[in-house]
Order: C-alpha cells, then structure tokens, then sequence
C-alpha cells in the first residue's frame, strides 16, 4: 500500500537564503502588532475590567433595542447587548462604573429579574475592580514567566545562543498573537492567558525539534558550516514539523466552528499560534544562530578523543 506524503522525503530547501524574506515577513507581523496596541490597545474583557456579563437565550426571537431600554431603566449606567450565534441568543454587558462598583452581585440579580422566567441563562459572571485587577497583572506575570522559564531550559539543555533564540521565536510568537486579540478586538481575558500560555509551549516543541536535530548534526558533520547544518537540520524535521502543526490545527477547527462565543477567541488564538509558531520554528529560531557567537556544541569532547570528522 502506497505511503500518504504530504511533505516528501529528502527535500533540499534553502531555508537560511530565504531568511531575510522570512524576517521582513516577521517585522510586518511584529509592526502591525505595536501599531494596533498602540492605537486601540486591547479590548479587556470583564476578567480584566470588572463588571457584570450574561449571555442568555429565548425561546422566541429578542428585540434588542426594547431589551436595551428595559435594562436602561435600571440605572446601571452603561449597558451593551448584542445578538450572538442566533436572534434568540443575547450576550448582555454592564460596564464597570461608581454605581456599580463593588455591586456586581446584586446587578446580576437584578438583571436576571428583570428578564424574567422567559428566559435560560447560559453564564453569569460578576468580577470586582480589584480582584480584576489583580488578575491580569497575575496574568500578565504568568506570561512573562513562562517564556523566561523556557528559555532557560533551553539555554540549560543545549547553549546559551539556543536559549536566545528560543527567547526571541517563542516571544515573537506569543506578541503576535496578542497582536492579534487587538487587531480583531477580541475579548482579552483569563481564557486567552492560558492559549497564551499554551501556544509558548507549543511554539517552543517545534522549536527544540529543530535545535535537537542541529545539535545532533554538529556532532556529526563537525567541518560542515553553519548555514548549511541549519539547512540540513531543518529539512530532516520538516516532514514532522508540519504534520504535527497540521494534524493539532484539524482539532482546533471544529471548536472555531461549533464552540461557540466563550471558546472562539481562544481555538482563533491556538489556530494563529500555530501558523506562526511553526513558521517561527522552520525560518526564525535557527536561522537566529548565525547572528550569535559560534556554537560549538559537542565538538570540544570530541576533538579531544581524536574523533575523525565525518
């Protein structure tokens, strides 16, 4: 029975001279991210903003400019309603403000009153300025951590010059795709921190992939230059570089489509992850080690048995 090959055996790809189209590509993505942070910034959800969230639903189709001005009765300041998925399904926002503030239970209530037994409450959430607050520093810290962990376990499993470039690919990674919660105006909150979180992980498989496969090589073709063992490495772990990046991207797919509101942004962020992170790990990460000092892993033990170059 013939072999399925997406990627076939013994491909010679010229990764390290198409290096510059690949960082002009990277610089665009990175540019466009510190433009859209710098000109709209993020939309934080309630995890991070405080407030009160309820999505519910209907058995009959819902008028939202009536249940607009029906909840403005209440006072509570600033109320967004939006249809999502269907017309019978309503998502309902309450701002953070002074007549609120510290009341994010009770409007709930409220709120849930108001609409009455007509309707079925899918999620009710109510967070506090302060405890909000304290999330997405936590949140933020978290991030950062993690790729800094990362990279000292790169720098510790192979050389430094592989840990600054795991730290450079797996930070790129993770900045595009908070590029992309601003770019699209997603709703930034506790369940992007863990996509986040586990698109770094993620990014950084792939990434080690290729670093082993260098380091191996090295050790091997002692007298070969640099740009040619990344070109060799890289090509030998493509075929497993993309079909894994494939095979993870088909599972994310069905939750974009049928997840519904509360698992859309995080399925987009892992499904963007991974066309930039396994783009990072095949052009980036190693091409990043003819901009550092020499690597000269495995060769020093080497040298001093008398091993014979192969």
């Amino acid at each position: 029975m013939a072999r399925l090959t997406i990627i076939p055996d013994n491909t010679k790809i010229d990764f390290v001279g198409r290096r510059y189209f690949a960082f002009a590509v990277d610089g665009l993505l990175v540019v466009a991210t510190v433009l859209s942070l710098w000109l709209q910034g993020l939309n934080l959800g309630i995890d991070f903003t405080g407030g009160v969230v309820i999505e519910a639903a209907s058995s009959s189709t819902i008028d939202v400019g009536n249940l607009r001005s029906q909840l403005g009765q209440l006072g509570f300041g600033e109320v967004a309603i939006q249809n999502f998925g269907t017309d019978k399904d309503v998502l309902i926002r309450v701002q953070p403000s002074d007549k609120t503030s510290g009341q994010e239970q009770a409007v709930a209530v409220k709120i849930r009153a108001a609409l009455g037994s007509g309707y079925t409450f899918n999620r009710i959430e109510a967070v506090g300025p302060k405890v909000s607050s304290e999330l997405f520093q936590s949140g933020v810290i978290a991030t950062v951590l993690a790729v800094l962990m990362i990279t000292v376990y790169v720098a510790f499993r192979f050389e430094w010059q592989f840990g600054i470039a795991a730290l450079v690919a797996t930070g790129h990674d993770v900045l595009v795709a908070v590029g992309m919660y601003s770019l699209l105006q997603f709703d930034f909150n506790l369940t992007s921190i863990a996509a986040l979180l586990l698109l770094a992980g993620y990014s950084v498989n792939d990434t080690v992939v290729v670093f082993d496969r260098v380091r191996e090589n090295r050790r091997k073709f002692k007298k070969l230059p640099l740009p040619e063992l990344i070109n060799v490495s890289t090509n030998q772990t493509l075929s497993r570089t993309f079909l894994t990046s494939f095979t993870t991207a088909l599972s994310v797919i069905p939750l974009i489509l049928f997840g519904g509101e509360a698992l859309f942004g995080f399925a987009a962020t892992i499904l963007w992850g991974i066309v930039v992170g396994t783009y990072s790990s095949i052009f980036v990460a190693s091409c990043l080690l003819l901009y550092l000092p020499k690597i000269t892993m495995g060769q020093a033990s080497q040298e001093a048995k008398g091993a014979p170059a192969v």
